[in-house]
């Protein structure tokens, strides 16, 4: 069965990436979500990847904050696509988690999305436009959704009334 990846690298990571999780279910997109951190558990986190990759994983997502990073070492045992979250927090408020995830060496590909919630939410959206690739119905799904969010800005707009 294909399904998503959702790692996390600590459990604090969760408030943030339960949107990511809702979002899949929205659209009834299968996935796991664990917690392996790659420098506490490197192991766990490699054997999980192969184990997930074994049962059925297409993509991996990873959330992880400070300079803890997550996508880079998931993407170092994987050749599946990988999309890094990365978190606010520590010192530098995500500065660092976000420099750590998008600055990966050629060869080594990490998408990243932006920190928090609206990161969580588009690692979602992308992951399912990888899958839809080879999904017609998960494909028209993102299509109709992407049309009535559209429909939504569209009649948004046309409450507001403009005074000069």
């Amino acid at each position: 069965m294909k399904f998503i990846s959702i790692i996390l690298g600590s459990k604090s990571d969760y408030e943030v990436m339960k949107e990511c999780a809702k979002t899949l279910e929205c659209f009834t997109v299968p996935y796991e979500l664990i917690i392996s951190s790659a420098h506490r558990s490197p192991k766990r986190t490699k054997d999980y990847i192969k184990t997930a990759e074994e049962k059925g994983a297409r993509v991996f997502i990873a959330a992880a904050g400070m300079a803890a990073h997550l996508a880079g070492a998931i993407a170092s045992t994987t050749t599946k696509p990988v999309i890094g979250v990365p978190m606010k927090g520590g010192a530098m408020d995500g500065m660092d988690a976000m420099l750590s995830t998008v600055q990966m060496p050629s060869g080594m590909p990490v998408a990243t999305v932006a920190l928090g919630k609206a990161g969580a939410i588009n690692a979602a959206y992308l992951a399912m436009q990888i899958l839809a690739l080879d999904n017609e119905e998960l494909a028209t799904k993102l299509q109709e959704d992407r049309i009535a969010k559209a429909k939504k800005v569209e009649t948004d707009s046309a409450e507001i009334e403009v005074i000069l």
